[in-house]
């Protein structure tokens, strides 16, 4: 018989792929008719962080990464860059969860505002030495800026849509057998 600790981890991890080829499919679907004008927010990394943020124990950051990385691959985006930045900015979250659990959501907003705005410059400072061409500066910047109006609609999803809840530092999971 399966754990159910380790059931519910595997099954967020399927809802987290299920989510990520539901925003991807959206993605590519042809839906504007001229040039786009107002860049989508990053929902995928907006559901990583928040998920992360919560229960980290959830998520693995090598799904993420490979998550990302096809991405990269289907958009025709430069491969590797976003989830090596991906990557580093979990980790980050993830050795600041205490903290952060201890505040309130507006100390969160403003590290996720910040860990946003440092991916896109070092994108675009990666970008600029290997010379890759990329959008204009005042695009990416919306784009960052879009990402983080809609973070705290993500975190409503994830916490009362999907239960994807704070597990304060030094709290039980319920659901976590005692051996």
């Amino acid at each position: 018989m399966i754990d159910p600790y380790l059931l519910r981890r595997l099954l967020y991890g399927l809802g987290f792929l299920a989510i990520c080829a539901v925003i991807l499919f959206t993605r590519m679907l042809p839906l504007q008719s001229g040039a786009q004008t107002f860049p989508p927010p990053d929902l995928i990394l907006c559901f990583a962080f928040a998920w992360t943020v919560r229960r980290p124990d959830y998520l693995p950051v090598l799904l993420v990464a490979g998550v990302l990385l096809v991405s990269d691959m289907l958009t025709l985006s430069v491969p590797g860059i976003e989830p090596l930045l991906a990557i580093l900015a979990l980790e980050s979250l993830r050795s600041r969860r205490v903290q952060l659990a201890e505040q309130g959501f507006a100390v969160e907003w403003g590290m996720i505002a910040v860990i946003f705005m440092l991916m896109m410059l070092l994108e675009r400072v990666v970008f600029g030495v290997f010379l890759v061409s990329q959008p204009a500066f005042g695009l990416s910047v919306l784009e960052a800026i879009v990402s983080i109006i809609f973070y705290p609609v993500v975190v409503a999803i994830s916490t009362w849509g999907l239960r994807v809840e704070w597990l304060k530092p030094g709290a039980i999971d319920p659901e976590a057998r005692v051996v």
